[in-house]
């Protein structure tokens, strides 16, 4: 099961989840999530167990219909799904809230 914990953040939502992000419930869970938030999203994967095809679809879906994802400390397994799917290096991945903050609030000015 995946929880998810919202948090506003100025014009950041940062999402801390916790759990599988895998089909089913799952991705519904996230994608509800993310909707409630603004268009620039932290998610904070630090307690992830796992992220299948599906949940990898949800990122890239989410991603596609504008919504800008940082990934906060993706678990060592989560990585390597990220890197075997070359979604590493699409999405932005930061290793602490700071530095996606900073991320974040650069991308803001740049897009106004």
């Amino acid at each position: 099961m995946l929880t998810v914990t919202i948090e506003n953040l100025g014009e950041i939502t940062s999402l801390r989840c916790a759990g599988r992000i895998v089909g089913g419930e799952e991705t519904a869970i996230l994608c509800a999530a993310v909707q409630q938030g603004r268009r620039h999203v932290v998610l904070d994967l630090a307690e992830v167990a796992a992220v299948d095809a599906a949940g990898i679809g949800a990122l890239v879906s989410l991603q596609a219909a504008g919504v800008y994802l940082t990934l906060l400390n993706p678990t060592e397994q989560v990585r390597k799904v990220l890197k075997v799917t070359k979604l590493d290096s699409i999405l932005e991945i930061c290793e602490s809230q700071s530095t996606a903050a900073a991320t974040d609030s650069m991308l803001a000015e740049v897009l106004g």
